[in-house]
């Protein structure tokens, strides 16, 4: 009795240490979104510049990627998470001092592969947790890191309002996140690094075990920046709302992603991962159709929420179920699997306003809906 009650008191430490660097991974993240324009304006960019810089943290994530997995297989999760949270932390620190578009740039290509270093092993440390508990908590954890995306919003929005200089602003931000890495770092989980039993090079394919796992993440991570990026623009221009409606627009996405997330491990259980998976594939489908066929501010507003309840769950159950692969260990597997599906992340919205620009929106729009099909069709083909 008394064994059974350490290994829950241990296993609940172990998922609130987790949970906290969801949360730091969240909140950072949100921080420095919500400082963008303050920098602009205090290094005088114009949009295109401004582009151009920002492109350097996914292209730092990117290249950095298939090097986390071969770390996660030499390291455990834990080491990695922790030396990913600091330096990201640190970093975190430093955009509101640059006085130049290269600095910043390096700066932001050093923060893309720290979070990148950080996402992935801490992703692989709630595969582990996972492990521990009978019932599925995954969703929950990327549920947190909603949570914290609105904490740094909120926090964010009132800085620029009382004018806090950036510098200030991310400086006290970081130094908060530090203090919370130091502290749970020691209560997270005591894993051990699993190495490839298969030599590869660093830049390589998954195995052919993992590439449906890869192309559902592709299809629910192209739809989820998709709404990030062009959501409000398709509810101003085609759904014909205000600004201030189309604001409202995506943050009825959000809302109803986040709370999909805290009700995903719920639903889990009664239904199984696959299910769920490809229920979610016929959220996405059907919401982004309706947005589509009915462009109308109600009708449109119902097929966000369909969207955000669609994406919400999909990475973190994918992840949960290619952590089981016997081949590599978690860290190394989602490492794989997450390379191809940032590419959909990274690629796919870009590529929505050249089709907008050549056709319209509901064109656009009507080509995500296929991602939901993909899911569907990915999804039967795979074990539980």
């Amino acid at each position: 009795m008394l064994i059974e009650i350490q290994q829950e008191s241990n296993a609940r430490q172990y998922r609130i240490a987790t949970s906290v660097f969801f949360f730091i991974s969240g909140l950072g993240y949100a921080t420095w979104a919500s400082r963008i324009p303050s920098i602009q304006q205090q290094l005088h960019l114009n949009e295109a510049q401004l582009g151009a810089v920002l492109f350097a943290l996914p292209i730092g994530l990117m290249i950095t990627m298939p090097i986390t997995g071969k770390l996660l297989g030499s390291f455990s999760s834990r080491k990695i998470m922790v030396v990913g949270a600091l330096v990201f932390n640190l970093i975190l620190s430093l955009p509101g001092f640059t006085t130049s578009v290269w600095q910043l740039a390096l700066i932001l290509f050093c923060f893309g592969s720290s979070r990148n270093l950080l996402n992935l092993s801490m992703n692989a440390q709630a595969v582990q947790v996972q492990y521990l508990y009978p019932k599925s908590i995954m969703t929950t954890f990327h549920g947190i890191w909603s949570i914290a995306g609105f904490a740094g919003a909120a926090i964010g929005y009132l800085m620029v309002s009382m004018h806090v200089a950036p510098s200030y602003h991310l400086l006290a931000v970081s130094a908060l996140l530090l203090v919370f890495t130091l502290y749970y770092y020691p209560k997270s989980y005591p894993d051990q690094p699993t190495p490839q039993l298969e030599k590869k090079p660093v830049f390589s394919l998954p195995d052919k075990s993992l590439l449906k796992f890869s192309f559902i993440c592709f299809a629910c991570m192209a739809t989820e920046n998709t709404m990030y990026d062009w959501s409000s623009i398709y509810f101003h221009k085609i759904v014909g709302g205000s600004g201030s409606a189309a604001t409202a627009a995506f943050v009825l996405y959000m809302v109803s992603m986040t709370i999909g997330r805290f009700a995903g491990d719920r639903l889990v259980a009664k239904l199984g991962i696959k299910t769920m998976l490809r229920n979610s594939g016929w959220l996405i489908f059907i919401g982004l159709l309706l947005a589509i066929l009915l462009p109308y501010p109600v009708t449109t507003g119902i097929g966000f929420i369909f969207t955000g309840l669609g994406v919400a769950c999909i990475v973190p159950l994918v992840f949960s179920l290619a952590g089981k692969s016997k081949s590599t260990n978690s860290g190394q597997t989602l490492a794989s699997i997450s390379t191809i599906g940032y590419m959909g992340f990274l690629v796919v919205p870009p590529l929505i306003g050249f089709v907008a620009q050549a056709s319209s929106l509901r064109w656009s729009f009507g080509i995500m809906a296929i991602c939901g099909l993909v899911i569907i069709l990915m999804v039967a083909g795979i074990k539980e």
